[in-house]
C-alpha cells in the first residue's frame, strides 16, 4: 500500500505540461486497444425510399400476390426446439420420420399439449402459439408403421426365413421414440404487424417463417413433395419427361411477403425434377439411354441409385448399393428352423424362385438391389424393385433435358393465372387450423396494382441515322452498324463440320458489306484432318494451331471456328482459352444448320462488337443528356458470380465484373473474370493487396476506364450486382462495397468516388397480367413501384423486354446505395436504357446490359478449364469437401490483346 501512495504523490507533484506544444514536436500517436467512436466502421443498411417514380404511361395490372389479412397480433408464437431419440438415445434420423413422430405425439398427447395447434419444419424447431402448459416437455411415442430396414429381408447374413416371421410379427415391432421439446424463444406476432407499416423488426422475417412453415406443414399434410418453399403434389397430370429416366413435375411455390399494400401472399408455378417412378430397371435404361438390361454401367448406376427409396411389395427400403455378383451368383446364409439349426449356403435368385415361388424373369445376371446396413448387407432381385414416386433428381441436366424442361414448363399468361387460381382452390388454406389461430385468412383474388410503361429510348446506328424501337424490337434490314470495323487478317477454322464453307465466306462478306464492315476474303480455310476427329478436344484444338502456325505469316487478328455440335461442343473451351489466354485472337464460334441473312447478321453483330466496333448506341450517349452520368466521368460495373452444378463442390466458382469504358458512352465494356471457393456468393478478389501492389478486379478496370476515358478518374461508381437474395444484400453493401472502396483508395488515398449500388434479381415468383384478359404479357418498359413493393427499402419490377414465349419474369431491382442523387424516374430511365445497349441482338433484354455480359463472361471463361467430375469417382462424398479444403485453380489470364475487348459478346 505505501508503495501505491508514494507512487500517487510522485505524480501529483510533477510539473504541469507547457499550455502549447513546441512547433518541432510531432504529437504521438497513442496506440490504444479501444477504438474511438471515430474509428468503429458504421454498418450500411439498405436505404429507403426517397419516393417514386411517375413517367411513363398508366396501365392496369394484376399480379399473382394475395391479399392476407391477420386479426391475432397480441399473441406470440413459441418457439421449441426438437430432440428425437430412440429408447437407447441414438438419434433418429431418416426423411419423414419427423413429421410422422410428431403427429403420433400431437394424437397421444392433445390435453397435455393444451389442445394447441403445432407447426413443425420436419426438422428441429417448432412453433406454438402461446405457451405449451407444461414446463418439462417430454413424450415418448411409440410408431407401430415403422418398417425396419431388416424386416422381411432376404439375403445377406439375415436369414429370409427368419425374415418371413419377423415380417408376422411386424406390429410388435414398433419403435418407441422419446420427444423432448425445448423452449427456445418466443415472436411477439405484433413484429408483422409493424413490417406492413414499414417498421420491420429483427423478429418480422422469423414470424414470417413461421407463417411459411404452417404452409410447408399444410403441403406436407397433402403429402407433397417439399422443396424449399414450393410444393409438389404426386398427380400424372403434373408430370412431364425430360428424357433420361428423368420427370419434370410441376408444383407450387408460395411465400408471404410483406408490401406496401399490407401482407401478400406470394403464390407461382414452380418446376423441380424428379426420377421417373417405376421398375429401377426401366429408369437405368432410360438414365444411360441404353438398349436392355445388359449394356448398363453397373458402377454408374450404383452412384445413381445411391440413397433413392424402392418399394418391394409394400414395404419401402433405402438402397444403399448393389452386390458384387449377379444375382444368380450373389450367396448368403440361410437358417432354416426346425429339427436342429441348420444353415445352408443358397444364391439370392435361388430363395426368391424356390423358397418364395416368385418367378424372375432377367434378374439372375443381374446385380442385386442391396438395402442392408453396411455390415449386413440385404438383396433383393432388381425386378422386384420399384422406385417410388416424388424423389428429387439432384443432378446437373443435359443440355436436351434443360431445353425439354424449359419448353414443357413454359404456360402463357391466361394459362398461368388458371394455374394460380386452381392451386389456391386446391390447397384450401381456409381450412388449416393454425392459420386460424392465427386469424390469418387470404384472399383469392389476383391483386390489382398500377404500373406505368417507360417509352423506349432512341438509338443511333450508321450514317447519323436515328429510329425508335417498336415494341422492345429492331433490325438493321438497310441499316448500317453504328461504327463498324474491318475483318482483316482472318481465316476460317473448321473441325469437321459439315458445311459450305465458300457459300459461308461469300454470304458473310456479301452481308458485311450491306451493314458497313468491310470482310476481307480470308487468307486460308483450314480444314481438320479427319483422323484427329476421335482424339481429346486440347489435341484436336493444338493439331489445328500447328497447321494455323506454319501456314499463316503472322498471328491473325480474327479466326472464324466451325464447330460439329451446335450445342456443348468439347472443342469450345480449349479453343477460347488458346485463342484468347496464350496467343490474344480474337475468335467467333458458329455451328451453322440453316444459314440465311438473319443468321449471318447475328454473327456480324457479335463479331463486331469483339473487334472493337458498335452496332447501335443510346442517342443521348454523346450529348451531355444522360441524367447525371453526363455530369461526371462514370464507371458502370456489371458483377455476378457462377457457381458449378448442384452437387458438385469440386468445381470453383468464378466471379466476373465488367466495367464501361469510353466515358461518356454506357455501351463499350470489357471483363475481369477469376475464379473463388465454391458455391461461394461474395466476390472474393475485388481488392487483393500484394507487397506493394493490388492484383484485384476493380484497380485492373479503374486504370482500363482511365486510358481509356482522356484520363479521367470515374467521380461516380454505378454497380449492378446479380444473383444474391435478400438475406445477403447486407453482405454486398458491406464486404464487397468495402472492397471497392479499398481498391480506389490504394490507388489514390484521396479519391472518394459516389457509389450507387443495385442488385438485380431474377430469381423471384412476381409475376405480372395485363388486367381485362389480354392473352398477351405486359408491354416491355413495364415498371411497378407501388402496392407489391417493399413497405420501407427502395425497389421496382421492371419487365424491360417483350415476353415472345410463356410468362414474362420482371427483374426485380433494389437500390441499396445511392450517393449520386439520382431521382426515382431518373434511375427508372438509366435501367429501361441499358437493356437496349446489349450489342449481340436487336431486342430490349430483360436485364441491364453490364449484368448480361457478367453472366456470359463468366460463363465463356468458365469454360477454359475442364473441371472433370472427380464426384463420378467418389461415391461416398457425394462430392462434398470440407470448406477450404484443396486450393481453387487459378484461371488462366486474358493476353493483353483482347483483354479489355468485348471478347463475350
Amino acid at each position: 500500500m505505501e508503495n501505491q501512495n508514494s507512487a500517487k504523490e510522485e505524480v501529483d507533484e510533477l510539473p504541469l505540461p507547457p499550455p502549447v506544444v513546441p512547433s518541432n514536436v510531432a504529437p504521438i500517436k497513442v496506440q490504444n486497444d479501444i477504438p474511438s467512436t471515430e474509428n468503429i466502421k458504421k454498418k450500411r443498411v439498405p436505404m429507403s425510399r426517397p419516393g417514386f417514380a411517375r413517367k411513363g404511361q398508366p396501365i392496369s395490372l394484376l399480379t399473382n400476390h394475395f391479399k392476407v389479412s391477420i386479426r391475432n397480433v397480441d399473441d406470440f408464437f413459441f418457439h421449441y426446439s426438437v430432440n428425437l431419440k430412440y429408447e437407447d438415445d441414438r438419434p433418429v434420423d431418416g426423411k419423414g420420420i419427423g413429421r410422422k413422430v410428431i403427429d403420433k405425439m400431437q394424437q397421444t398427447y392433445d390435453t397435455e399439449l393444451g389442445k394447441k395447434g403445432l407447426a413443425y419444419d420436419g426438422e428441429k424447431t417448432l412453433f406454438t402459439i402461446g405457451p405449451l402448459p407444461q414446463i418439462n416437455n417430454e413424450f415418448t411415442v411409440i410408431l407401430d408403421d415403422m418398417p425396419s430396414k431388416r424386416n422381411g429381408s432376404p439375403g445377406g447374413n439375415d436369414s429370409p426365413g427368419e425374415g418371413e416371421r419377423k415380417r408376422a410379427r411386424r406390429s410388435y415391432n414398433a419403435k418407441t421414440i422419446k420427444v423432448e421439446l425445448s423452449f427456445a424463444t418466443k415472436i411477439p406476432m405484433q413484429s408483422i404487424a409493424l413490417a406492413l407499416k414499414g417498421q420491420e423488426t429483427e423478429n418480422t422475417q422469423e414470424a414470417l417463417r413461421v407463417l411459411d412453415i404452417i404452409l410447408r406443414q399444410h403441403a406436407a399434410k397433402q403429402g407433397c413433395l417439399l422443396v424449399r418453399q414450393s410444393f409438389f403434389h404426386d398427380k400424372p397430370s403434373n408430370y412431364t419427361d425430360l428424357g433420361g429416366g428423368v420427370m419434370g413435375c410441376r408444383g407450387f411455390h408460395s411465400s408471404f411477403r410483406p408490401v406496401q399494400g399490407g401482407l401478400s401472399l406470394n403464390i407461382d408455378v414452380s418446376t423441380t425434377m424428379i426420377v421417373r417412378p417405376g421398375p429401377v430397371v426401366d429408369f437405368l435404361i432410360a438414365n444411360q439411354n441404353v438398349r436392355d438390361p445388359f449394356q448398363i454401367d453397373w458402377a454408374k448406376a450404383k452412384r445413381m441409385l445411391k440413397n433413392l427409396r424402392v418399394k418391394v411389395g409394400n414395404l419401402e427400403y433405402k438402397i444403399v448399393g448393389l452386390s458384387d455378383l449377379p444375382c444368380d451368383q450373389q450367396m448368403f446364409t440361410l437358417r432354416q428352423k426346425g429339427d436342429g439349426d441348420n444353415a445352408m449356403e443358397i444364391t439370392v435368385h435361388e430363395y426368391f424362385v424356390k423358397h418364395r415361388g416368385i418367378p424372375l424373369s432377367y434378374s439372375g445376371g443381374l446385380p442385386c438391389i442391396n438395402v442392408g446396413k453396411p455390415k449386413r448387407p440385404t438383396y433383393f432381385p432388381i425386378e422386384l424393385c420399384n422406385l417410388v414416386s416424388l424423389q428429387r433428381y439432384t443432378k446437373a441436366l443435359t443440355v436436351m433435358q434443360r431445353s425439354a424442361l424449359v419448353e414443357k414448363s413454359r404456360q402463357k399468361p391466361q394459362e398461368r393465372i388458371s394455374s394460380l387460381n386452381n392451386a389456391l382452390k386446391y390447397s384450401n388454406y381456409d381450412a388449416d387450423p393454425m392459420l386460424k389461430a392465427c386469424g390469418i385468412s387470404i384472399n383469392t383474388n389476383f391483386t390489382q396494382v398500377d404500373g406505368r410503361v417507360l417509352q423506349a429510348p432512341k438509338l443511333k446506328v450508321g450514317n447519323g441515322e436515328d429510329f425508335l424501337p417498336r415494341n422492345g424490337r429492331w433490325n438493321f434490314n438497310n441499316k448500317k452498324l453504328m461504327a463498324p470495323t474491318k475483318v482483316e487478317r482472318w481465316a476460317v477454322v473448321n473441325f469437321s463440320a459439315r458445311c459450305d464453307i465458300n457459300n459461308l465466306i461469300r454470304d458473310l462478306i456479301k452481308c458485311g458489306n450491306m451493314k458497313g464492315v468491310l470482310v476481307e476474303q480470308p487468307f486460308d480455310v483450314f480444314e481438320e484432318n479427319p483422323s484427329m476427329r476421335r482424339a481429346p478436344p486440347p489435341v484436336r484444338v493444338d493439331e489445328m494451331f500447328q497447321q494455323i502456325q506454319t501456314k499463316l505469316p503472322g498471328v491473325p487478328k480474327f479466326l472464324l471456328c466451325l464447330l460439329p455440335e451446335r450445342k456443348n461442343s468439347d472443342i469450345y473451351g480449349p479453343w477460347k482459352r488458346k485463342c484468347l489466354s496464350e496467343f490474344g485472337i480474337v475468335t467467333q464460334c458458329i455451328a451453322p444448320t440453316r444459314v440465311n441473312d438473319q443468321y449471318l447478321t447475328n454473327v456480324l453483330l457479335k463479331i463486331n462488337a469483339k473487334l472493337g466496333g458498335l452496332n447501335s448506341q443510346l442517342q443521348i450517349e454523346n450529348t451531355p443528356a444522360i441524367p447525371i452520368i453526363s455530369r461526371a466521368a462514370t464507371i458502370i460495373l456489371g458483377m455476378d458470380v457462377s457457381h458449378g452444378s448442384p452437387g458438385r463442390s469440386d468445381v470453383p466458382s468464378i466471379a466476373a465484373v465488367v466495367s464501361s469504358r469510353q466515358w461518356p458512352l454506357i455501351s463499350k465494356y470489357r471483363a475481369s473474370v477469376r475464379t473463388q471457393s465454391s458455391k461461394v456468393e461474395m466476390i472474393d478478389s475485388l481488392f487483393k493487396p500484394t507487397e506493394n501492389d493490388d492484383d484485384g478486379i476493380i484497380r485492373e478496370l479503374l486504370i482500363d476506364f482511365y486510358t481509356s476515358s482522356g484520363k479521367r478518374k470515374p467521380d461516380q461508381i454505378i454497380i449492378f450486382r446479380d444473383g444474391v437474395s435478400e438475406s445477403q444484400f447486407n453482405q454486398v453493401l458491406n464486404i464487397e462495397l468495402d472492397k471497392i472502396i479499398e481498391a480506389c483508395k490504394f490507388l489514390d488515398e484521396q479519391w472518394s468516388p459516389k457509389l450507387t449500388l443495385m442488385i438485380a434479381q431474377k430469381n423471384h415468383h412476381t409475376k405480372f397480367f395485363q388486367s381485362g384478359g389480354s392473352p398477351d404479357n405486359v408491354p416491355p418498359g413495364t415498371v411497378v413501384d407501388k402496392q407489391v413493393c417493399h413497405p420501407k427499402n427502395y425497389d421496382f419490377y421492371m419487365c424491360s423486354h417483350a415476353g415472345m414465349i410463356g410468362t414474362s419474369r420482371p427483374t426485380h431491382y433494389h437500390v441499396l446505395l445511392d450517393e449520386n442523387g439520382f431521382s426515382p424516374d431518373d434511375l427508372q430511365e438509366l435501367v429501361h436504357s441499358l437493356s437496349y445497349v446489349y450489342q449481340r441482338s436487336t431486342t430490349a433484354i430483360s436485364v441491364v446490359a453490364p449484368i448480361c455480359y457478367a453472366h456470359l463472361a463468366a460463363a465463356q471463361v468458365g469454360q477454359f478449364m475442364k473441371f472433370e467430375d472427380k464426384s463420378e469417382t467418389s461415391s461416398s462424398q457425394g462430392g462434398f469437401t470440407a470448406a477450404g479444403a484443396a486450393p481453387v485453380p487459378e484461371l488462366p489470364r486474358l493476353h493483353e490483346n483482347v483483354r479489355s475487348s468485348m471478347f463475350f459478346c
